[in-house]
């Protein structure tokens, strides 16, 4: 949980800490990003990865200050305590869409009484070597717990999703939240435009830390670091490889 720690002191002490999406098994790509960029962002909600391949991943960072934040499938308690019991120094709920979902993100990611986490982890507290108490005393103030907005339905309970007591952080998800208002990929819609203003505006007036994940897309990063955004998720694993060989293919072929 040490790179948690790291994580948020980033945060505030005014860097723009930078992750990278991981959707492949092979830990080496963790391993290649996590000397460079401040978290992974270990994806299991749209990707085949097991725990045991998550796992992998998470131990890849050790050895580096990066964070190993994993996307679990869904804000599920059964699917976040296993997670965090391999030593994942946070989640990612994904698809929240109220302050009462929220809050059970939270709770499945605090030890009893701030919480409902089943105790039983392994790595985290080095096979024995760190104390239970120790261990859980560090896990309810250091683990991570970042919501995902978005549906517009969160947009509209934004003002008491950031307000919950434990909640470390919201990371804008723009291409559902386009979809819930049923203009999926229409980022220029004005109705869209008003959400994702309307999320940064309510975020800069919290405590909350806000998130974006921008893909490959160099055309908003300005504009959304302008409006508060304090940590990026600044692509996924598959896009470098395929952006990369696609813009070396273009190139070549056109010179014949």
């Amino acid at each position: 949980m040490e790179n948690a720690v790291k994580f948020r002191e980033k945060l505030r002490n005014g860097q723009v800490p930078l992750g990278c999406g991981v959707s492949f098994k092979d830990p080496t790509v963790t391993e290649l990003f996590s000397h460079v960029l401040d978290f992974v962002w270990i994806d299991m909600e749209h990707n085949a990865l097991t725990l045991e391949s998550v796992q992998d991943h998470i131990m890849a960072t050790r050895g580096s200050d990066s964070a190993a934040i994993v996307r679990v499938p869904w804000n599920d308690p059964v699917l976040i305590k296993p997670v965090l019991d391999i030593g994942a120094d946070g989640i990612i709920a994904p698809f929240v869409r109220s302050a009462e979902d929220v809050r059970l993100a939270v709770s499945a990611c605090r030890y009893p009484p701030q919480g409902i986490r089943g105790f039983g982890p392994r790595r985290p507290i080095r096979y024995g070597r760190i104390s239970d108490a120790e261990y859980c005393q560090r896990a309810n103030g250091e683990i991570i717990c970042i919501a995902q907005i978005e549906h517009i339905d969160a947009i509209n309970d934004l003002d008491n999703i950031l307000k919950t007591p434990g909640l470390d952080g919201v990371v804008l998800g723009r291409n559902d939240l386009s979809g819930s208002v049923g203009k999926l990929g229409d980022y220029d819609n004005p109705i869209v435009k008003d959400a994702i203003n309307t999320y940064f505006k309510k975020c800069k007036d919290s405590n909350v830390f806000t998130g974006c994940a921008v893909s490959y897309d160099l055309s908003i990063i300005d504009d959304w670091y302008e409006k508060g955004c304090q940590f990026f998720n600044i692509g996924c694993d598959r896009d470098f490889i395929s952006s990369m060989s696609k813009d070396i293919v273009n190139k070549i072929r056109s010179l014949n």
